[in-house]
């Protein structure tokens, strides 16, 4: 057998070695430890695509499961891209394509992602059955639990859905391939029942997929926070361009939700109470010899109906008072 060769240390060496390890004690003791950002990449998978639609809405009128997951995943991307740093976003599909299963759990496993979500909307034979779930492979996987629950905590809390809760492989009776085979924190969102009526036509709106859209986003937010506490993910309010007065802008869609009037300017990013709608809001300073000059709308929508499906969870969040206005 072959023995490394052991060489005889001068007589000065360890004294020597000594002073140098007291020298770099000392030093590690003066030099503050820097906490270093970390860059967490997502793979956002919008499901099917292509020539595979998913679960069709009973009303032919309105759009298949494959173009609303593209749609929401979009929207969940953008919020990212405007409100997070430190964080690179990666889609499976942009367009209406078709990449297989093995091709959606390679792509996140070569780019060694750190998350993965895929985006789906469900169907049942029972049209009455509704509400939301985010499914993961298994429940002893513990990142991947703390996401999904967070998840369906904002879906519940935040966006006003019913949540049918967490669901791993036991609950389907079989696993999931794309939640099976990623390397990393992994789940899979099942954002309403497009057999049901109600959520097929709420889904179909611009305004509940981006409701649904931002759970999803400050449920990853709190989720990414908790798992990394060193990386400052959030951009600072100037660089997201958030100034709460309205714009020229504004003006672009049609209709808006009043929901109140004041004589003094209020900051709607500082007021508890506009803060808690999931809705953007904006003040608006009006040319009146009122004694109230200053509004604040809530939302922008295309069309009165989608303003309508949005008023009523605004009065309900306590503007009972709040009125649909053209814009």
């Amino acid at each position: 057998m072959q023995h490394k060769e052991t060489k005889n240390k001068p007589a000065y060496f360890y004294p020597v070695k000594l002073l140098f390890l007291l020298i770099f004690s000392v030093l590690c003791a003066v030099t503050p430890v820097v906490a270093q950002n970390k860059t967490v990449t997502l793979v956002i998978d919008p499901g099917h695509g292509g020539d595979d639609p998913g679960h069709l809405p009973n009303n032919t009128n309105l759009l298949p499961e494959k173009d609303l997951n593209l749609k929401i995943a979009k929207y969940f991307g953008g919020y990212i891209e405007k409100y997070l740093q430190n964080v690179k976003v990666v889609y499976t599909r942009t367009t209406d394509t078709y990449p297989s299963l093995d091709d959606r759990v390679d792509k996140a496993n070569n780019l060694n992602a750190d998350y993965f979500i895929s985006i789906h909307c469900n169907g049942n034979e029972r049209t009455s059955v509704r509400g939301t779930e985010t499914h993961v492979h298994s429940m002893s996987l513990k990142n991947s639990v703390e996401w999904a629950k967070a998840i369906e905590n904002q879906f519940s809390k935040r966006a006003g859905r019913k949540s049918r809760g967490v669901k791993d492989k036991r609950d389907l009776q079989h696993s999931l391939q794309v939640l099976k085979f990623t390397n990393m924190t992994s789940v899979l969102v099942e954002c309403g029942f497009l057999t049901n009526d109600a959520e097929a036509a709420y889904l179909n709106t611009s305004y509940g997929q981006e409701i649904i859209a931002s759970a999803i986003f400050r449920a990853f937010r709190s989720t990414i926070e908790s798992q990394h506490p060193s990386t400052a993910f959030r951009k600072s309010a100037s660089s997201t361009n958030t100034d709460t007065t309205a714009s020229t802008n504004s003006t672009e869609k049609k209709f808006a939700i009043q929901i109140a009037s004041s004589k003094s300017p209020i900051d709607p990013k500082k007021d508890p109470q506009m803060r808690k709608l999931d809705l953007a809001v904006i003040r608006k300073e009006l040319n009146t010899s009122s004694a109230y000059k200053y509004i604040y709308l809530a939302g922008s929508f295309d069309s009165k109906d989608d303003a309508k499906q949005a008023l009523e969870g605004v009065k309900s969040s306590g503007f009972r008072d709040a009125i649909i206005v053209s814009k």
